[in-house]
């Protein structure tokens, strides 16, 4: 029912900045948390940014101070701005909403953009 579609991924200098963004279609309620994660080829997927319903924010260690996750409501978007990127930022970038509705929990994520740091 709902879908999460990203965008704003390319190729960047080190040093540069990217604004990724992720657009819903369909009707998103309940949600507990939004975010975003990234994974390298060959690694784990990792958390990146998370934005609970009551505003709380956490980011993952390598990338506080870089990296900041916001929502506007009014246009149903999610966004990560991404500073002072580095080659080691590359990844596929996804983002994610949680839903919690009458005890069921699931989570809805989109295809994922293609972020690429390289000089």
């Amino acid at each position: 029912q709902v879908q999460l579609v990203e965008s704003g991924g390319g190729l960047v200098l080190p040093g540069g900045s990217l604004r990724l963004s992720c657009a819903t279609s369909g009707s998103i309620f309940d949600i507990d948390a939004m975010g975003w994660y990234r994974q390298a080829p060959g690694k784990q997927r990792e958390s990146v940014a998370t934005l609970t319903s009551h505003g709380f924010i956490n980011y993952g260690d390598s990338v506080k101070g870089r990296f900041t996750i916001s929502r506007d409501n009014a246009k149903g978007t999610i966004h990560l701005q991404m500073y002072s990127l580095k080659p080691e930022d590359s990844a596929v970038y996804y983002c994610y909403v949680r839903v919690v509705k009458v005890g069921t929990i699931y989570d809805v994520w989109g295809q994922g953009t293609q972020v690429t740091v390289s000089s």
